[in-house]
């Protein structure tokens, strides 16, 4: 391949390239946070038409150059990653909202739409749009997309999977394909949504999504529930589920992420205590007293020693940004933070979280855990400095071990984030050799060439 024709190229089919080697160089990571930068992109192309984004793809064929998708760049897996060189492609000014229709109970966006910022814009009209990864406030809709991320609010509402509704993709030739249509239903033929959101970029190129709706709840309220032993706190998940109790939200913090979390951000989070559920309830405004009331009786009946509630926007909004700050609280203790996502079947929650505890104990490493704990979804963060090469090579036996725990307890590598760089190579010990080969099959079928985000995912 000639870098320089393919940057002549690029010049005349989009308005902003970047060549320089300092201005490729800040697109070399994503927020997997490698240790070290191996390769850098070739050209980062920032598009602002599907059209532009079909003649990149044909230049690309071309010049058989990798073609990596870029939304935010937060995803932790080391999705955007050009480990091949290649074309990073940026959709930070595609980003507009075409369409919000009430009366469907739809929108229709482009692929750099800011997720919190959709949220609050369908929020306007009474409509509520569910999926709620932590970093809302930045990553994109594309990229949610591509890692079908979920958020706290999954246990009720599910994930992104369950509202894309419709795809405009930009197939590997430059071909337009549409995966469904404007219609809460679609029982026409293959789910084409279901085999794109959370393909990684790696079948074809999302450039415009369709997506489902549902009406804004009247009221909502959210509890920080406080207990002494981890078992506690996922006995009280199963009594609230058992009670026909249906929150928005179950969400976990150990006692290292309330600590960490309140040394970095105050929000009067109780550090003495072992654990932490975060429930939200919503529904209608008449409703919120019964729940409230529900709810207290049995987190008091399984030992909550104490228990929080949020009585008007700045006390809710407080305990959500406690909780969504445990990351970013993580760099207090360490340069570098590493962050996972493994699920297991909910009744062996228990057993997780306190295996990670004991793996990281064995090897001398500091972990904050969070989770979606109503999914089964646990989150653990572990700061290290990847200049000691000792504590970097500890913190590698004990992601192995982890994982494999994981498996052991029934359980997945991600259930939101992904798999990436970072998880490829244990993919293999959690999906049959049979459903892989087929996975292998699809991508040769959508992308003979290999130049969609090759070697992602496996």
């Amino acid at each position: 391949m000639s870098n320089n024709k393919l940057i002549s190229d690029l010049k005349r089919n989009s308005t902003c390239v970047l060549e320089s080697i300092e201005e490729r160089y800040a697109y070399a990571q994503d927020a997997s946070n490698s240790r070290n930068i191996t390769c850098i992109p070739d050209a980062v192309v920032f598009v602002e038409t599907i059209e532009q984004v079909q003649n990149v793809v044909k230049l690309a064929n071309k010049y058989k150059t990798p073609i990596i998708c870029r939304g935010a760049g937060t995803n932790v897996v080391g999705s955007c990653v050009a480990e091949n060189g290649g074309i990073i492609l940026n959709f930070s000014k595609m980003n507009k909202i075409i369409e919000i229709s009430p009366d469907n109970m739809t929108a229709i966006v482009e692929p750099g739409v800011i997720l919190g910022d959709f949220q609050k814009e369908v929020d306007k009209l009474g409509l509520f749009y569910p999926p709620d990864p932590s970093n809302l406030a930045v990553s994109t809709i594309g990229g949610s997309i591509a890692q079908s991320s979920g958020g706290a609010k999954s246990f009720k509402y599910g994930t992104t999977k369950d509202y894309v509704i419709d795809l405009k993709v930009v197939t590997a030739d430059g071909s337009i394909l549409q995966t469904g249509a404007n219609t809460i239903k679609n029982a026409t033929g293959y789910n084409l949504n279901t085999l794109f959101v959370g393909s990684e970029g790696t079948l074809g190129i999302i450039v415009e999504a369709t997506l489902k709706l549902i009406p804004k709840p009247e009221s909502k309220k959210v509890f920080m529930a406080y207990f002494d032993t981890v078992k506690d706190a996922v006995l009280a998940v199963n009594s609230l589920i058992d009670q026909k109790i249906y929150p928005a939200t179950i969400d976990f913090m150990d006692k290292n992420a309330i600590q960490t979390v309140e040394n970095f951000y105050p929000a009067n989070l109780l550090t003495d205590k072992e654990a932490a559920l975060i429930i939200e309830i919503d529904g209608f405004e008449c409703s919120m007293d019964y729940q409230e009331n529900l709810i207290t009786c049995v987190l008091k009946n399984c030992k909550a020693s104490a228990i929080q509630a949020s009585h008007n926007d700045d006390e809710y909004n407080k305990i959500w940004m406690a909780r969504r700050s445990s990351m970013a609280a993580c760099t207090k203790i360490k340069p570098n933070v590493t962050t996972d996502d493994v699920i297991v079947p909910r009744k062996n929650l228990e057993k997780l979280v306190l295996g990670i505890r004991e793996i990281c104990q064995k090897h001398n490493l500091e972990v904050c855990m969070i989770g979606h704990i109503g999914d089964g979804s646990i989150h653990p963060q572990i700061p290290i400095d990847y200049n000691d090469e000792n504590e970097y090579k500890r913190y590698k036996l004990a992601k192995s071990e982890i994982y494999d725990l994981t498996i052991k307890l029934g359980g997945l590598l991600s259930g939101e984030h992904g798999i990436g760089i970072e998880k490829r190579d244990y993919i293999g010990k959690v999906i049959n050799s049979v459903a892989l080969d087929y996975m292998r099959e699809i991508k040769k079928t959508f992308d003979p060439n290999n130049i969609l985000n090759p070697y992602k995912i496996f």
